[in-house]
């Protein structure tokens, strides 16, 4: 009986880190917006203070792109898309790319991948600003209220509407 309810907890686990929800994708066609998201994990040891504006991210390339949870993903060059294949769950942005104050508040909600902090070893988006100064207040906090909305939340469908004060015009061309 032990061995069975060992058995079925790691079924249930391993089905949960399986199923993922959507991955947030905007009108660019890629996720992130078509931005690298290595050189976020790059620029790791170079992020800004709380309050103050991140390094942006660099464009990807259409020509350099993978496949993962449902999204194309855009690399600036070919080693950044080895070192994300080698281990994609370990650098794509929490909660499918959606800003994570939405989700701590219980909503998905597109996210700004210039509005980027890493915290313990994930990355976290969000949406304007305004939100990161909201998010910055308790980040901790917040990020527990996003972990556990993140459950009944992931399901649902992404999110569908544009990131407003972004240009997406950076973006590779859809490929």
């Amino acid at each position: 009986m032990k061995r069975f309810a060992l058995a079925f907890a790691g079924a249930v686990l391993f089905a949960g880190s399986a199923m993922a929800g959507p991955q947030y994708v905007d009108k660019t066609g890629y996720a992130i917006s078509g931005y690298d998201v290595m050189s976020i994990w790059d620029l790791k040891d170079k992020q800004s203070k709380i309050g103050q504006p991140q390094i942006p991210a660099k464009p990807g390339q259409a020509s350099i792109t993978a496949e993962y949870n449902g999204a194309k993903w855009a690399f600036a060059n070919e080693e950044n898309k080895k070192r994300f294949l080698a281990e994609p769950e370990k650098y794509v942005p929490a909660f499918d790319g959606h800003c994570a104050y939405g989700v701590a508040v219980g909503g998905k909600v597109p996210a700004n991948p210039h509005l980027w902090r890493i915290v313990d070893g994930k990355l976290y988006m969000n949406i304007t600003k305004t939100v990161v100064g909201f998010w910055e207040e308790d980040i901790a906090g917040h990020i527990s209220k996003g972990s556990t909305n993140w459950n009944k939340l992931e399901p649902k469908d992404a999110a569908t509407r544009k990131v407003p004060e972004f240009d997406i015009s950076s973006a590779p061309a859809k490929g």
